[in-house]
């Protein structure tokens, strides 16, 4: 398991940043040790409601204040699934301010190359032993065949049947849930 705000906030840190933050209450608290006074630059995740006009302009307003424009985005993904049914993912509201401002946000977390990377040094193992499990044909699938890594579709949260068929990603595998991915992996754990 890895997560992009711990990666985001080290990022922040090396490069003495303190970010305007648009991001769900959930992921706030993981930037509790980092500045957030005068901010010279924008982080945004999945915030969910808070993804309102007024919060969007006023992300738009900072990176436009700034000489040098930095936005950060906690993944790139188009939508996620809830119970109440598909809901926009952060990567929407990253294409409008990258829009909005001309600018090309640096994506820390899923679909990123160096989120995979990041995950592999931090388990302290090489692409070829681990295996990528998620629900997203592009975001985690592809992603992680990108940097060597397989991956197992479940067919759950937002997959979609069409995403057997994705005309670029093929899943190396696809299982009904993470039970039966966890079952597969102990069968072929010699492998």
């Amino acid at each position: 398991m890895a997560a992009p705000a711990p990666a985001t906030c080290l990022i922040l840190k090396e490069r003495g940043l303190r970010p305007h933050l648009l991001v769900h209450d959930g992921v706030r608290s993981e930037f509790g040790q980092i500045d957030t006074s005068n901010p010279n630059c924008v982080v945004i995740a999945d915030a969910g409601e808070d993804f309102s006009y007024q919060n969007m302009n006023k992300a738009f307003q900072v990176l436009m204040e700034l000489e040098k424009p930095i936005l950060f985005s906690l993944g790139k993904g188009r939508y996620y699934k809830e119970t109440s049914g598909l809901m926009l993912d952060v990567g929407p509201y990253m294409k409008a301010l990258e829009y909005a401002c001309g600018i090309e946000a640096e994506v820390v977390g899923k679909p990123s190359p160096e989120f995979f990377k990041s995950a592999l040094r931090e388990m302290g193992v090489d692409a070829s032993q681990a295996v990528m499990i998620g629900d997203d044909i592009v975001g985690d699938v592809g992603g992680a065949q990108r940097c060597g890594i397989r991956a197992l579709q479940v067919r759950t949260g937002k997959f979609r049947p069409s995403d057997e068929h994705h005309p670029e990603v093929k899943a190396d595998g696809y299982v009904d849930n993470l039970a039966e991915a966890v079952d597969l992996l102990l069968q072929h754990a010699d492998q």
